[in-house]
């Protein structure tokens, strides 16, 4: 699967379980938000593809998740680790942030799965469209961080 259409899924995916999307316009919309530019055919076809489905969510209907993947999550590392090692990356430190440069529009993903899998070296992060900073509490935190993504980045 291309990289942009797997950045783009994951953030579907991230949208419908954080909020109810009642309309592929509505996901669309909320898709541009995060820096994806998506056609609503391109919409549709993310849709069919991930098997999303209508359900009553805040007393309206509005995509869910099909079980199989909502039981198939996986970890917060192993979704960062799917990510980077289809990115060219580009790790550096600045002081005590490391910033992580990366293809446009996937900063946001890549900073999701860094908060999501609560890494002790992570105190917080910020996903612009190429570039992810990512502060640490000390200088030990920050090399423990970049080794740990290096590591995660290698291709198998």
């Amino acid at each position: 699967m291309e990289v942009m259409k797997q950045l783009r899924q994951r953030a579907i995916r991230d949208l419908v379980e954080q909020r109810p999307i009642r309309t592929q316009q509505e996901l669309a919309a909320a898709l541009r938000e995060r820096g994806f530019r998506a056609t609503q055919a391109t919409v549709s076809r993310d849709v069919a593809e991930l098997g999303l489905q209508k359900a009553s969510r805040q007393g309206r209907s509005a995509y869910v998740l099909p079980a199989a993947l909502r039981d198939a999550e996986v970890t917060g590392e192993e979704r960062l680790r799917r990510l980077l090692v289809d990115l060219p990356l580009d790790v550096r430190e600045a002081g005590l942030i490391l910033v992580i440069k990366a293809l446009p529009g996937s900063a946001h993903a890549i900073a999701a799965a860094l908060d999501r899998g609560r890494w002790p070296e992570v105190v917080g992060s910020i996903g612009g469209d190429d570039t992810v900073f990512v502060a640490t509490t000390d200088r030990t935190a920050l090399r423990r961080l970049r080794d740990r993504i290096l590591r995660l980045a290698e291709r198998s």
